[in-house]
Parts: C-alpha cells; sequence; structure tokens
C-alpha cells in the first residue's frame, strides 16, 4: 500500500504540474457533461450505454469516451484557448496493463493554431512536468531524453523504415494486405484494411518509437482522419499525429476539421461501418455539427491518457498501479 501511496501523490503532483502550465499559458479549464445523448460514432470506440429516466419517460444516454463534442461547441462560441482534466470510458476494450474502462483524459485546444503547435505544446508540457516533480523530488528518471528536440517521423517513413512497406504498397490496400501475408500476418478475406493496419503498427512500428527522445509520428492516411484536416498539399494524409515515449502512446492530436459538411460526412460514413458491423448506429450530434460553422479560425487539438502519464513519471508498468481503484478493484473480472 505504501508503493501504491507514493504513486498517487505523484499523481496528484502531476495533475497539479498540468494546470499550473496550462493556467499559466492563458487557457481556461472548462468542465462539460460527462452524460450525453450524442456519443462518438467512431468505429473502433465503443461507449457504455445507460438511460435518463424523467417520469415515464426513458431517454438513450451515453457516457462520454472524451469531452472533445462538448468542448468544440464551446469553442464556436468563442471560449479561447481551453483544457479540460476530467474521466472518460469506453468499453469493450480488454482491460489490461494500458486499459481501464474507466480513465482520466487530458484534453487542449488552441485557436488559431494546427497540429505542429500541439507538437511544441507536448513538448513545453512535458518538460514542465518533470521540472515540477524534480521539485519536489518525485521524479522517476525517464529513459527517454525529454530536453532534446522530439523526433517528428511522418506514418509513410515509419512504415518504410521499421516494416520495409513503401508509400505506394501503404495507399494500395490489397497490396498492403499482400505483404502483410508475406510477413507472417493472419489476414482473412473479412480482415479490414485498418485492422492490418494496427498489427503492423502494433507489432513493428510502436516498439521502435520513443526510446532516446520522444517520438511524434504524424501524417495519418486520410482514411484514418478520424476529426482531422486532410493536409492540403496532399490530401492522401491528415493532419494527425500521436506521440510515443518508451513504445507507449500517450495522445492522439489533430489540426481539427472544422468544415460542418465533412465532418458530417464522416459521422455518416462511420455509421454505416458500424451498421456493417452489426452494431448500433449512433444518433449524429447535430449541435456539433452546426456549431462547426461558427469556427472560422484553425484549430488545433489533443487528447492525452493521464493515467499513462502516471505510468511514465513514475516508473509504473501497469496501470492499475496508477489508480486508487481499477476495474479489477471495483468489478469481478476474470484474469
Amino acid at each position: 500500500m505504501q508503493e501504491k501511496w507514493q504513486t498517487l501523490l505523484v499523481r496528484e503532483a502531476l495533475i497539479d504540474a498540468v494546470r499550473l502550465f496550462f493556467k499559466s499559458n492563458s487557457f481556461h479549464e472548462v468542465e462539460t457533461p460527462l452524460l450525453v445523448e450524442c456519443a462518438d460514432p467512431e468505429p473502433s470506440i465503443e461507449p457504455f450505454s445507460t438511460s435518463l429516466i424523467q417520469a415515464s419517460d426513458s431517454y438513450r444516454g451515453y457516457l462520454t469516451t472524451s469531452p472533445e463534442f462538448s468542448m468544440k461547441k464551446l469553442l464556436a462560441r468563442g471560449s479561447g484557448n481551453i483544457f479540460q482534466i476530467c474521466k472518460s470510458f469506453r468499453n469493450a476494450e480488454p482491460v489490461s496493463s494500458r486499459h481501464n474502462p474507466e480513465f482520466t483524459i487530458l484534453e487542449w485546444y488552441r485557436v488559431n493554431a494546427n497540429y505542429k503547435d500541439i507538437m511544441a505544446d507536448c513538448e513545453n508540457l512535458f518538460r514542465f512536468i518533470a521540472g515540477y516533480l524534480e521539485e519536489r523530488e518525485l521524479f522517476v528518471p525517464i529513459k527517454c531524453d525529454l530536453q532534446s528536440s522530439w523526433e517528428r517521423i511522418s506514418v509513410s517513413e515509419a512504415f518504410q523504415k521499421y516494416a520495409g512497406i513503401d508509400e505506394t504498397t501503404l495507399h494500395d490496400q490489397e497490396k498492403f494486405k499482400f505483404r502483410a501475408v508475406e510477413k507472417g500476418y493472419q489476414v482473412e478475406s473479412q480482415t479490414t484494411f485498418q485492422e492490418v493496419f494496427d498489427q503492423i503498427l502494433v507489432n513493428e512500428i510502436e516498439p521502435e518509437l520513443g526510446k532516446s527522445t520522444p517520438s511524434i509520428l504524424y501524417d495519418y492516411l486520410a482514411p484514418q482522419a478520424a476529426l482531422a484536416k486532410k493536409k492540403s498539399s496532399d490530401p492522401r494524409y491528415a493532419e494527425r499525429f500521436e506521440f510515443y515515449i518508451n513504445g507507449i502512446e500517450l495522445g492522439n492530436a489533430f489540426s481539427e476539421l472544422t468544415d460542418s459538411k465533412e465532418q458530417l460526412a464522416r459521422f455518416e460514413a462511420q455509421n454505416k461501418v458500424r451498421h456493417s458491423e452489426g452494431r448500433p448506429e449512433m444518433k449524429i450530434d447535430m449541435d456539433l455539427v452546426n456549431s462547426l460553422d461558427n469556427l472560422n479560425q484553425e484549430l488545433g487539438g489533443i487528447a492525452v491518457g493521464v493515467d499513462r502519464l502516471v505510468m511514465l513519471f513514475s516508473g509504473i508498468e501497469d496501470i492499475r498501479e496508477t489508480l486508487a481503484f481499477s476495474a479489477r478493484d471495483v468489478f469481478s473480472l476474470d484474469e
């Protein structure tokens, strides 16, 4: 228990440091609903569903998988730069050393900015956290140099360098799947491109990232844009990045899509995927879609897993040790 308590002290100080960093950089801290009517239709994410009961009426509701939708509505109303630290929830993911269904998330958004500005924020934030913890004698040395410039490597460069897959193959789904079979991956007729992509990413690329310095893996393929803008210079790619330290993914960032028509089309396409997989379609958040028309400036944003930050800065390898009570403490789960 003493070791767990020490980790919880690191957690407390780390969250204090995050708040201090953003407050000192003129961000407003916001609070948005955790219980909502419209969930993210992203096919790779499954929300927890519930019901809001009012007298004899019952309304379908969901626990948020991210505060992103509500934060963008605030941005559309002129909030300026904002951040939030809150709980988020994702269902149907295996409880593991890196995943807990209830987790703490940090999100921030900059106006008149893009994903390159968020890259700079990440570098500055991590250096600030390390210094803050060191002053309080809570810092555990990390096998990664936070002070040097972070590595920046594009998705296409990473697949070429670490998996031997060239850019042409990366953009041809059939060739890509065939190359995966050659490499020994199990690829069935129903296996999607994204599933194969993820297998290669997890097995061959992620372990190579964030070794000597943190790594920023940027410019994902356009079909993986999620809520990111496509690159105007090369629309085969999206202005999205994830960053890694010691092979662990810690954050996912975008130059945010602010085109309401394109966003609606993406939500509809995601619902079609959910339908094809026999999963319920999600009611589209038209309040969000319509709000995008009021965002007349560039916008950069990111989501970072706070529990994984605590793992990193306390030298812990199991996310359960960063939580006062993990899912395995509150549910009788099979190992």
